[in-house]
Order: structure tokens, then sequence, then C-alpha cells
């Protein structure tokens, strides 16, 4: 299934035999249970298996063995069935298998929204590099942090079960546009709620 499947040998030279095996149950595991539209990883809880050396950075990349992993078809794959328990490490999870790997920041990136509507009545929508499509609303809430030393705002969107996207800075640049103030805080409004983006004095929202 691993050769036929997702062949890695154009994106990652270094694998070994161990590793490779370990990947392969892991994506026969996957693939057997997407016929679904996703893998339900929150039902699953099998043994920790220890860590893979497998990465993403903060802008979406996928690294194994750092190696970018440059099929967007395994990237994929792979964030159907990656979890974010309550112990704030992230894994990849089947019914058989709980493997830890290392996410710099957020898992996914927002790297297009749609709008639709106006004020209130306004909905936004994101899409993320592994083609999740997300609506701001209640259930999926916008928060922003400022980092204490730059004061760089980093805004992100919950995806799904405490996985968030990042939302790429060009796109975040066109959701200030929608901002708008209320008492005195800037923010969007999308599926009746109000997302505060920062400070109606602050420079960068």
């Amino acid at each position: 299934m691993f050769a036929q499947e997702i062949s890695m040998a154009d994106d990652m030279s270094a694998v070994n035999s161990e590793s490779a095996e370990r990947l392969q149950s892991l994506l026969s595991q996957a693939l057997a249970e997407s016929g679904a539209k996703r893998p339900p990883v929150h039902q699953w809880n099998p043994e920790f298996c220890g860590d893979i050396d497998m990465r993403i950075a903060r802008d979406g990349t996928w690294y194994y063995m750092g190696t970018p992993i440059g099929r967007k078809r395994m990237v994929k794959l792979f964030a159907s069935i990656l979890r974010h328990d309550e112990d704030g490490k992230y894994y990849l999870v089947t019914p058989v298998e709980k493997i830890g790997i290392t996410v710099d920041d957020a898992p996914f990136v927002a790297v297009e929204m749609e709008v639709s509507g106006d004020g209130r009545d306004r909905t936004i929508a994101f899409r993320t590099n592994v083609d999740d499509h997300v609506i701001l609303d209640q259930d999926h809430p916008l928060r922003v942090e400022t980092d204490a030393q730059t004061q760089e705002p980093s805004p992100y969107v919950r995806v799904r079960d405490r996985l968030d996207a990042l939302i790429a800075r060009s796109v975040f640049y066109d959701l200030v546009e929608l901002a708008e103030e209320r008492d005195g805080v800037l923010g969007v409004w999308s599926r009746g709620a109000f997302f505060p983006l920062g400070s109606a004095g602050d420079g960068d929202a």
C-alpha cells in the first residue's frame, strides 16, 4: 500500500526501513478508514507508539526526517488523521497506533478567504493549505495573539477539535479591511457573531 499509494522516494531519500514500516502501517490504517468524509480520530484510543521524526513548520510545510513532503495528497492524508490532545501534543492517530509529531505553531495555514453578505449578516469562510473549508462562527472562532516583544499579531481560526490554522498575512490584511468598531474594539462579523481583531487604538489592526 505504501509503495503503490504514496511513493516518498522523490521527497525523502533518507527514509530508513523501520520508519518506512511504521509510516506504511499508519497510512494503510488511514486509507482503510477514509471511506468516511474524515477519519473519526477523536473516537480512537490506541496505545502510544512513540514519536516519529515529522514536523509541521509555521508556514504549513510538513517535513519527514528533515525533508519537505512535497506531495500534497500525502500531506492531506496525514492532516486527516492529525489530533491535538489535552496534553498539548500533536499525534497522528489510527485505530491501532498513536504517533507523536512536532508542530512549530498551528498545524494548518488559512490561505484564502471568501466573504458573502455585509455587517451582521456577513459570512466569512477560509480555505486552508490542506483544502479544509471553515466558516468563521461560534464553533470555529477567531483569535489574535500578539507577540510581547515585536507586537506582531498572529491570527488563528479553529478548524476542528483543537486544531487551528494560522491566518496567512495577506489573508489577515483582507480580513482587517472588513473590520468595524464596536465598543472600542475592532473586529469582524460572521454568522451573527463578532470576532475581535484588536483595540481600535492599535496600529496593527
